[in-house]
């Protein structure tokens, strides 16, 4: 173990009742090479001022008149102070000795072998070190982790923002152009004197453009589904029958309520979790059954996906490029919610809870009571 260094100076605080016994621990240390800076205190009251500066490590005696080192210990620990604390007694019992490391001590060691209070004590400093620098490397850790965190859900509602402005710009532009260009088609196809191939090609551009309109409409219902303005339910009930029309799985829903009021932002959520569950399910699970059930209880929403197919290892879940769960599972976050995966060779279940009470902090908005809706247009 590293020395420490030489010139740094040690704040040592010793609850000592005796000066002499004072004096040969402190020159024990000095001539060790440290630089010491010290204070003897003997009573309860000294010792819990004297804790108010700044100290390096304290040394104590087992027993002081109407005080101990034990309960100098119980103090220190209690006041949530972290510093190296060495147990110093003429004679100590193994099962003191034992608890009083359990309870926090750095070390003991008897008056009769001084001789190594002072490796002692650069251990306990050097652990105390050790033990500080971790914990700094912990907190940078978790705050990197919280702007993770935080960009990844500022990511997901700036997605989800970006999705419906996309969506209002091909139905204003895309749109109503093509819609333009449909009536102008019709009529010409109404016009007198037309020659039967000049209708014919009229027909085919009209049928070319109704199918761009088609194609436009569903890219703006994956960017922003209108279904949602129906409700959480109705729009869980589209997506089920959807999925098994397009992949001839068989796809069931459920509900416990039929019409749940919820804040803004979770039926989004909840919406797309089932999406992407179900988008994971076509690609890789080989199901021939799918279950979704909405339930809300005890103020949480619980939303539960599951299917029959091949089940999912955590190699899987460990590939580089898995962005499908990990986005899950920060968009989850963004209203207060969490996703719980299990997977089994008999299957997969996927969980979305979300508290509903108001001070589970929810973030993100929900445009569904938007007064422009860019994803109905109805027939043209």
């Amino acid at each position: 173990m590293k020395a420490l260094s030489a010139d740094r100076v040690l704040r040592v605080l010793h609850l000592e009742d005796s000066e002499l016994d004072h004096e040969l621990a402190m020159a024990h240390l000095r001539r060790s090479g440290m630089q010491i800076d010290t204070r003897r205190v003997d009573t309860e009251g000294e010792f819990r001022a004297a804790l108010d500066e700044d100290w390096d490590l304290i040394v104590s005696d087992f027993n002081v008149p109407g005080f101990s080192g034990l309960r100098a210990l119980d103090i220190v620990r209690g006041g949530g102070l972290q510093l190296p604390f060495v147990l110093v007694s003429g004679e100590i019992g193994e099962d003191v000795a034992v608890q009083a490391m359990r309870d926090g001590a750095s070390d003991y060691l008897l008056k009769g072998n001084l001789a190594r209070l002072a490796p002692a004590v650069q251990h306990a400093i050097e652990a105390h070190d050790s033990l500080r620098a971790r914990q700094q490397a912990d907190r940078e850790l978790a705050a990197s982790r919280q702007r993770l965190s935080e960009l990844a859900q500022h990511l997901q509602t700036s997605v989800e923002m970006e999705r419906t402005a996309i969506a209002r710009e091909i139905h204003d532009d895309v749109g109503g152009s093509l819609s333009a260009v449909k009536f102008d088609l019709a009529w010409m196809g109404r016009q007198p004197g037309i020659s039967p191939e000049l209708r014919l090609r009229i027909e085919s551009a009209a049928e070319t453009v109704t199918h761009a309109l088609e194609a436009s409409q569903r890219i703006m219902h994956n960017l922003r589904p209108a279904i949602l303005d129906q409700g959480l339910v109705a729009a869980l009930q589209w997506m089920t029958n959807r999925f098994e029309r397009r992949t001839g799985i068989a796809c069931s829903f459920r509900t416990s309520h039929d019409s749940p009021q919820l804040p803004a932002g979770v039926p989004l959520v909840a919406y797309r979790a089932a999406q992407e569950a179900l988008t994971n399910i076509s690609k890789h699970a080989q199901a021939t059954r799918v279950g979704i059930d909405l339930s809300l209880a005890q103020g949480v929403l619980s939303l539960e996906v599951s299917d029959n197919g091949v089940g999912l290892c955590d190699a899987d879940l460990a590939k580089a490029r898995s962005f499908g769960i990990r986005g899950l599972h920060e968009r989850a976050s963004t209203v207060g919610g969490w996703v719980d995966l299990s997977s089994a060779p008999t299957g997969t279940t996927l969980i979305l809870s979300i508290p509903l009470d108001p001070a589970a902090g929810l973030s993100m908005d929900d445009d569904a009571d938007a007064p422009h809706d860019p994803s109905a247009w109805g027939n043209l």
